[in-house]
């Protein structure tokens, strides 16, 4: 009896093993060649609601992956865009800075690359265009915000920990879409002005925002890697990141009801 339980098991973990579906996509925005990483679950029929993904300032990497990995697992279509162009991802915080600055410096050349990542999702045969939502994590939540406020058409963007800041304030009356943002309460990368900022300017644009401030948690409170030491301003938090995920889950339920 034992044996046939585990074979069950092992036969289940097979099959929904096998129904997710992942490939790496190559496209391009100008000339620039980008590559991300689509995932979805093949068992599902019919067009779904997608969900784009925006890296953190290392570039696309396993972490994003895993996140575009477990929006599959939710019944999302997942794409993890690449910003920074095939291959470019870093792994040190100096080269990040020097990669992610040039976009932050240039907002309508970030914009151009998320809405090329955008277009990839948009099109695909397995997506309901008219379902798109975004998620970014660090230098990505900057960047989903930087598509909505170019006017994209996404029903929902949610950043996690990412600035905040934006040089065309006024470009929130172009935003179409619904904006939740959780940020760490003592990131020292977030100041109390740039909230403040951010505030009037969503209000100004009489946008459907909400802004959470996670209690205890620092910048990059949602990944593992940062280890457990607030005082390094970047640092893991367990409960805010299974929190900030439920209430990002919770919010895409209404969005794409």
């Amino acid at each position: 009896m034992k044996k046939m339980l585990v074979m069950v098991f092992l036969l289940n973990a097979l099959s929904l093993q096998a129904a997710m579906k992942s490939q790496m996509v190559t496209y391009k925005q100008g000339s620039a060649v980008l590559e991300g990483y689509l995932v979805y679950d093949d068992a599902q029929t019919g067009p779904r609601p997608g969900v784009l993904v925006a890296h953190e300032w290392m570039g696309l990497n396993d972490y994003a992956k895993k996140r575009a990995d477990q929006l599959a697992g939710l019944g999302y279509v997942a794409f993890a865009l690449d910003v920074y162009g095939k291959g470019k991802s870093v792994t040190n915080p100096a080269d990040a800075a020097k990669l992610s600055g040039q976009y932050k410096a240039d907002r309508p050349l970030l914009r151009g690359r998320m809405q090329a990542g955008l277009n990839v999702l948009a099109k695909n045969p397995q997506v309901d265009p008219k379902r798109i939502g975004a998620i970014g994590y660090c230098f990505g939540g900057t960047s989903v915000l930087e598509l909505a406020r170019s006017g994209a058409e996404v029903q929902g963007v949610v950043s996690f920990h990412g600035g905040l800041s934006s040089p065309t304030p006024m470009d929130a009356k172009n935003i179409k879409a619904k904006v939740l943002v959780f940020n760490g309460a003592d990131d020292p990368h977030v100041s109390s002005d740039e909230i403040r900022a951010f505030e009037k300017e969503m209000q100004g644009g009489q946008v459907d925002w909400q802004f959470v401030n996670m209690g205890g948690a620092v910048h990059g409170f949602t990944n593992p890697a940062g280890g457990n030491d607030n005082s390094k301003g970047y640092a893991y938090n367990e409960k805010a990141d299974k929190r900030s995920w439920e209430g990002m889950k919770l919010f895409f339920a209404e969005v794409f009801q």
